[in-house]
């Protein structure tokens, strides 16, 4: 439904609010081109400076990447995402993997300790299309699906904040697991990931945290 509003600045607000929505609750992931500003004028109902400028908004706060010629794509969900992937973006590969094996390590064992049977089905669909997407030979479609089961495993421990941490290190993470796999996917590369699952499935909470924590270096040495 079109958003009205008398003054150009709530309404400004309440676009920026509409996008943010679709942002944050996943219906635009990241790393998705969100629609064209002719395609959101006709969808909210607004002046095309207006949708200009909420895109803008966004991308100042680091939701949106806007590139030229190509589009504007969603980089991060939340603000503080958005600050994170800025300010670690060129931090040392190694030290990316460092803080990713002391989050997943962490994290983990507790999932294996306080997994629901609904995480358990999730980490099961979402191993099942991580593997299909290597089998597709598709380096952005398994990327995505790597990023989601990592954070699925956090989401098991049921560990709010640790779980917000890593959700907001995810565009940071994976910028790290492009580095890591490379241009394409190659044999070499693949990292069995159900052995992780299969040790949160049975409370095996010593075999989680060894699991997760040598996912971040398996590949590391070749490109460090």
């Amino acid at each position: 439904m079109p958003l009205t509003s008398p003054r150009r600045s709530a309404l400004a607000d309440q676009v920026i609010a509409e996008l943010r929505k679709q942002i944050t609750t996943g219906e635009w992931p990241v790393g998705s081109r969100i629609p064209t500003e002719p395609e959101l004028v006709e969808q909210l109902g607004v002046a095309r400076n207006t949708v200009r400028e909420a895109v803008r908004a966004l991308a100042h706060n680091g939701l949106l990447d806007i590139r030229q010629g190509s589009g504007t794509y969603v980089a991060a969900t939340s603000e503080m995402a958005g600050v994170m992937h800025r300010r670690f973006a060129d931090a040392d590969p190694r030290h990316i993997a460092e803080l990713r094996s002391t989050l997943e390590a962490s994290a983990a064992p507790l999932a294996a300790e306080r997994r629901t049977d609904r995480d358990l089905q999730q980490l099961d669909a979402l191993l099942l299309r991580r593997e299909e997407g290597w089998a597709s030979g598709d380096r952005e479609t398994f990327i995505a699906a790597d990023v989601t089961l990592h954070l699925a495993v956090v989401a098991a421990s049921h560990n709010d904040v640790l779980t917000a941490v890593y959700a907001d290190l995810g565009a940071v993470l994976r910028a790290f697991l492009r580095l890591d796999v490379g241009e394409e996917l190659r044999p070499e590369n693949h990292m069995d990931h159900s052995r992780l699952v299969e040790a949160i499935r049975a409370g095996d909470a010593e075999t989680a945290g060894t699991e997760a924590a040598g996912y971040a270096f398996q590949c590391l040495p070749e490109h460090a």
